[in-house]
């Protein structure tokens, strides 16, 4: 009679043991936010404008650490000019030892401002013999930063709250975006449409092929909201380039929503937007910065109202990793010649600066080190996170391939690449693909099909 018995008891402990495991690895979301804004005198658009010599606004880190699925999630937007190379790995590794989980569960992207820092520590280190790090990169300045990361973001996860939703809404941004490259008759680049442009025909040319939606992702527990995550294409570049920091109208739009809803964590990311800009709409003027902000700030309202709520659990959420080897552009297959402009102590220091990113990237894919693309599924929502300063085209691709699915793209992840563009925009000639691509045409077909991976 005892046997039974104590088979029933055993069955109910098990039970019981499973609900309180079950519990305790509930979804909970963190949140963190860390000024990042660096000292006067400091290196700004990594040494290609003049160095900070004022604060118009401050600079942040933000994002969220997901829990209760496996090892942590954690999604990053970083108030930098980018993050490349050793200096993109150095902030994964930061946060993924703060999170306590591994780096490969980390997306951290750059917003792109020009009156903002950059991070690139391979490249920092080649210029080091030479005296020029500090025109690009404020070394200690980062260090400093990694560290207040690590430790804000381990502060976070004891504040971490439950959530059981999630929600989606998209809305149309109002002349904001415009394409940059503006062919002529023969299908070649006739002008570039630069983030500020005063050019009337390049103000009268058509917006182009933008993405004019802006996608608001957000967390819930029950009816209590926790965090908004908006996400638009564009560069973000208003008035720039004379030594005063700022989030620039990304940022402030952000700055909005806060005031708004003070209640709300609010995190933004940057899309494809390599060749996207305002310059239709952007004249440079400090009038025309408040009217992107606030056209901005409208559309991540809007998508807000517009938001749907569906319930969630740990088995609707997943994450995948895509690594690739990006092809090398042919002007960087010798570097041997690179290496011969970086010692030239007779260049120009802009030259050396150029020369070390370029040989920075290049040795990384000599050395077959890939370049890691990543996925969220939060239900039937999906973040498809991208490197460099990749083409929109790339995002309307994703979102072609999955109809389906409520499809939302960061740019700016691993920086070294320099601007990613599609097959033929390198024939297309302009800005992107003639002067400053680091990767071949034939990225395209590799990034593609890796993205169709994390899609499947």
């Amino acid at each position: 009679m005892r046997l039974p018995f104590l088979i029933k008891l055993s069955g109910f402990l098990f039970s019981l043991f499973l609900c309180i495991s079950i519990n305790a690895e509930e979804l909970r979301i963190a949140t963190f936010q860390l000024d990042v804004t660096p000292p006067i005198g400091s290196p700004l658009c990594e040494g290609f404008v003049p160095p900070a010599s004022k604060i118009d606004d401050p600079l942040s880190a933000r994002g969220v650490v997901i829990l209760g699925v496996n090892q942590p999630i954690v999604l990053c937007a970083v108030d930098f000019v980018g993050l490349g190379n050793a200096g993109y790995d150095a902030w994964r590794e930061a946060l993924a030892s703060a999170a306590e989980t591994i780096p490969s569960r980390v997306a951290v992207h750059a917003l792109h401002q020009h009156d903002a820092p950059g991070c690139d520590l391979s490249e920092a280190e080649l210029l080091t013999p030479f005296g020029l790090e500090g025109k690009a990169y404020d070394v200690p300045f980062i260090m400093d930063v990694l560290k207040r990361l690590k430790l804000t973001v381990k502060a976070a996860l004891h504040a971490a709250r439950p959530f059981t939703h999630i929600g989606t809404g998209h809305a149309i941004v109002d002349r904001v975006a415009s394409n940059r490259r503006i062919l002529g008759e023969d299908g070649k680049v006739k002008i570039v449409r630069y983030s500020a442009s005063t050019d009337p025909e390049a103000i009268a040319a058509p917006e182009g092929t933008i993405d004019p939606q802006l996608k608001l992702l957000s967390f819930w527990n029950g009816d209590s909201p926790l965090a908004s995550i908006t996400y638009y294409a564009t560069h973000p570049q208003s008035h720039y380039g004379k030594g005063a920091v700022s989030a620039d109208f990304v940022g402030l739009a952000r700055g909005l929503r806060d005031r708004a809803e003070p209640k709300l964590f609010h995190l933004h990311f940057n899309g494809a937007s390599g060749n996207l800009a305002a310059g239709k709409y952007n004249n440079g003027s400090q009038e025309a910065r408040v009217e992107l902000t606030e056209r901005l700030a409208a559309g991540m309202e809007q998508a807000w109202k517009n938001t749907t709520r569906t319930p969630i659990t740990a088995g609707d959420i997943e994450w995948r990793v895509e690594p690739v080897v990006l092809p090398l552009r042919d002007r960087l297959l010798n570097l041997t010649e690179i290496e011969k402009v970086l010692q030239d102590d007779k260049a120009q220091p802009m030259e050396r600066i150029r020369a070390a990113k370029d040989l920075a990237y290049a040795r990384r894919v000599v050395a077959k080190q890939p370049i890691e693309l990543n996925s969220l599924r939060l239900g039937q929502a999906v973040i498809v996170n991208l490197p460099g300063e990749i083409f929109v085209e790339y995002q309307l691709a994703a979102q072609k391939m999955r109809p389906d699915r409520f499809v939302c793209t960061a740019g700016y992840g691993d920086y070294g690449a320099g601007y990613i563009g599609t097959a033929v925009a390198y024939s297309e000639g302009g800005y992107e693909t003639s002067r400053v691509s680091r990767t071949a045409p034939e990225a395209e077909e590799v990034l593609l099909s890796a993205i169709a991976r994390l899609l499947k």
